[in-house]
């Protein structure tokens, strides 16, 4: 655990609606306005809290789990019970519920009117003053802290960088019968049932207390809240809500980055496309890296490395097409200049500049529009020669794009004194696709075989399923750590990336080889909404290339029939109305 961070453990307590009503509801309490940089302040959170040296105390007094059967579980030695301790002592604190039963099991009444429930409401307060610890009222009432049915949901860590920091551990639980839930009106300023969906803003709710609204007018939520809200929205029931988490075997640790948008400072999640780069750039937590593409802005990715993205977002590119520098000192080579735009191109050349030289050669990956028509333009700006491939198919290329030299597969382009650029020939998104490796950091510039969030598209005749799945799993052979994408931001775990991009591939294909021994014989346009039904009708016809490039990598390989029309004959055969069936 790093310095300066504190346990604490978390409780979700879960129910079916009292009226009846279809879904769930979540226990939540709303905590009293503070300062000091309390995230937390006047946010609507589950019960708890910190640990306290005393929870370990009460380990004699739990029923149903073990120090090291949870242990295991958190990869913790020792203590791991602490955190389930401490998330009981602290809704029993905050919101007077109490998971607790008989020594021998069976239930006690805790509900509001009864002896047992007076007598312990004196307790919250001494509990919260520090006065006793939880193992001491388990002892006054011979009680046992009921973790038989407890559920270890989830682990967050607050973001570095931030004057207070927690380390919690969440769990879920059906809410105790016949209790009801007070606010201690010091740490919780009032409580409420809620599902997911109204505690998100998704739903109109009268709330009996006046609270900071988040976005969509719901509670104002911290991030590992509305992540886990998010995930109980998706459940029917309580019961299928806690089956599902009692069912969980990995809980991985989450821990969000703060960072700088045009709208302010913001906290990125790991799920988010920026999370890798901001943490590769900011480790510490300043919140001063970009969670956006902003076209025009140069950002130093490396002591070697810089990156200006585009002005062409676009269905297609994505927040725009990244250009990047890499060299040092006075001598810098650009890889991609993308589209022809008189401020992209002055961008550059004062990225260059920034850096403390100058632009003294141009790369590119491929020849499609959006990469390299600004190569032209700023080659007769900076005089500095134009490298990259001639296409084996003009359709969709850059006609302007006439290269000095045509790198080879495994060329070393010096790109400054010690920076060195291995070039590997990656055919399959086009013919003559470059991706550079600066082999110094591990870092792969990819272009467009890899786009970051979306899969690219493969489009014949230039575009070949067969070659860019064998490409693919050529890189798997490289040692890299990062990939700098054509589009996007950087990618961590390269490999893993690679092979789920693979497995995406072989999934889709066999999805046409599905349909089309379905429905076959089927033209293109017949086809697509069977193979892409989990993508969306409007991109329907993009996805058309793709299908046909599988269709094509099929037919090579003997396990599809294609019956071309006249029309088709013309083209080579790859023409929209071709019929397509499994081969015999």
């Amino acid at each position: 655990m790093p310095a300066g961070v504190r346990p604490a453990a978390s409780i979700l307590y879960l129910r079916a609606p009292p009226d009846g009503a279809a879904g769930l509801e979540v226990l939540m309490l709303v905590r009293a306005e503070s300062g000091g940089g309390d995230l937390r302040s006047g946010a609507a959170v589950f019960p708890g809290g910190v640990l306290d040296a005393r929870d370990r105390a009460a380990h004699p007094w739990c029923l149903g789990l073990d120090d090291a059967t949870l242990g295991r579980r958190f990869g913790l030695a020792e203590g791991a019970l602490d955190y389930a301790v401490a998330a009981l002592r602290e809704s029993f604190e905050e919101v007077g519920l109490l998971s607790a039963c008989a020594a021998d099991g069976s239930a006690v009444d805790l509900s509001p009117g009864s002896a047992l429930h007076a007598a312990l409401q004196p307790w919250r307060q001494r509990l919260h003053g520090g006065e006793a610890g939880i193992a001491d009222l388990c002892e006054a009432f011979d009680l046992r802290l009921d973790l038989r049915d407890l559920a270890y949901t989830a682990h967050w860590l607050t973001p570095p960088g931030l004057p207070k920091r927690w380390d919690t551990r969440f769990f879920g639980a059906a809410a105790p019968a016949g209790q009801v839930a007070a606010a201690d009106g010091s740490e919780a300023q009032a409580v409420l049932w809620t599902t997911p969906q109204a505690a998100l803003g998704g739903a109109s709710q009268a709330l009996p207390f006046a609270v900071n609204a988040g976005p969509g007018g719901g509670l104002k939520l911290l991030p590992a809240m509305r992540s886990m809200l998010q995930e109980l929205a998706a459940y029917p029931t309580a019961a299928a809500a806690l089956a599902a988490l009692q069912a969980r075997t990995d809980i991985p640790l989450t821990m969000p980055r703060r960072a700088a948008s045009r709208a302010g400072a913001r906290i990125v999640l790991p799920s988010e496309l920026a999370y890798a780069e901001i943490a590769r750039l900011d480790p510490a937590g300043r919140g001063d890296v970009s969670c956006e593409l902003l076209p025009g802005r140069a950002v130093q990715l490396s002591p070697r490395v810089w990156r200006v993205t585009a002005p062409n977002p676009g269905v297609m590119t994505g927040p725009g097409t990244n250009s990047y520098l890499v060299g040092a000192g006075a001598d810098w080579t650009v890889i991609d200049p993308g589209p022809v735009d008189a401020s992209h191109q002055q961008a550059l050349i004062d990225a260059a500049a920034q850096a403390g030289g100058r632009i003294v050669r141009i790369l590119v990956t491929h020849t499609h529009r959006d990469h390299s028509p600004g190569a032209q333009p700023l080659a007769a700006a900076t005089g500095a020669p134009v490298w990259g491939r001639v296409a084996g198919h003009p359709e969709w290329q850059d006609a302007t794009c006439v290269p000095a030299h045509q790198p080879a597969h495994g060329d070393l382009i010096e790109a400054a004194a010690g920076v060195c650029l291995r070039v590997l020939h990656t055919p399959g998104h086009a013919s003559n696709h470059l991706c550079y490796l600066l082999e110094a950091e591990k870092l792969l510039f990819t272009g467009d075989q890899v786009m970051q969030g979306s899969t690219v598209v493969i489009n014949p005749p230039d575009g070949d399923m067969a070659a860019y799945l064998q490409s693919l799993g050529d890189l798997l052979a490289e040692d890299l750590d990062w990939l700098a994408p054509g589009h996007g931001f950087l990618v961590a775990q390269p490999q893993l990336v690679l092979r789920q991009l693979i497995a995406h591939r072989l999934r889709r294909e066999a999805k046409v080889l599905a349909a089309v021994q379905a429905h076959g014989p089927l033209p293109l346009a017949g086809l697509v909404p069977h193979v892409y039904d989990d993508v969306p009708a409007g991109l329907h016809g993009v996805a058309q290339r793709s299908l046909l490039a599988h269709l094509l990598k099929l037919r090579g390989e003997g396990r599809v029939d294609q019956a071309r029309s006249v029309a088709d004959a013309g083209q080579g055969g790859a023409g929209d109305s071709s019929l397509w069936s499994a081969s015999a």
